[in-house]
């Protein structure tokens, strides 16, 4: 009996490496088939309604208005692609790059659910549990956005309204705020370099707070740049 369960060990464990290698296989195959429809789709939309109603933007006047702003969303995106890809994982990046809204929700929401079940990043399990937290955040997403539409539209006025728009400017801050708490708490000798930088340049340099996002590796190239050193030198 003891030489079966001796010779079943290296079959399941090759199974099991099997089975992760076949689910990233298979995520890969119909991600990249959502995310190439909704591409269509996305320009389906204005392609359709421009024919219906015989409506056609000038191509030089597109390409005019596209120039100052295009470069600036693509590397904002490439760095989201970069930086936000390790948190989600496979399944979740195809997911949440489709739905958008990372940053305000679909990285913080993964992020809280990986700290509350206990699994690393880039885990078996990890994979699912972000998967599943970008696809529940999305659900909840156009749940609240229906209910929103149908009956919160009496409201809008209040809620644009000059009084409540400092108190809506600092929900995004808040959202991190949480977040970072948690985080800097367990592992504050690496917080401290690159939230010591962010803190002096944002500062010294308010404007560049429109740009944030692209200051976000930034700080992790500093924050890993600083840790390697306190490795060497015994800090940590």
């Amino acid at each position: 009996m003891k030489n079966t369960a001796e010779m079943r060990k290296p079959i399941n464990r090759q199974e099991s490496h099997e089975s992760k290698d076949l689910f990233i296989e298979q995520t890969h195959r119909y991600g990249r088939l959502w995310m190439g429809l909704t591409f269509l789709f996305m320009l389906a939309v204005p392609i359709v309604v421009g024919a219906y109603y015989d409506v056609h933007p000038v191509f030089k006047d597109v390409a005019k208005g596209l120039l100052g702003v295009a470069p600036i969303f693509w590397t904002v995106a490439l760095i989201e692609i970069i930086t936000f890809t390790p948190m989600l994982g496979t399944g979740g990046s195809y997911l949440g790059f489709v739905t958008g809204n990372l940053t305000n929700l679909k990285v913080p929401c993964t992020l809280m659910a990986l700290e509350n079940s206990g699994y690393k990043q880039g885990s078996k399990e990890g994979e699912i549990i972000s998967t599943l937290a970008v696809a529940t955040s999305s659900i909840v997403t156009v749940i609240i956005i229906a209910i929103g539409v149908f009956m919160m539209a009496p409201l809008t006025p209040i809620l644009n309204s000059e009084l409540l728009k400092p108190a809506f400017d600092q929900i995004l801050p808040a959202l991190f705020g949480g977040l970072a708490v948690v985080y800097v708490s367990k592992n504050a000798k690496i917080a401290a370099i690159p939230l010591i930088f962010m803190v002096v340049i944002f500062s010294l340099i308010p404007s560049l707070a429109s740009a944030v996002s692209m200051f976000v590796p930034v700080g992790a190239i500093i924050a890993i740049v600083s840790a390697r050193i306190m490795y060497k030198r015994g800090v940590l």
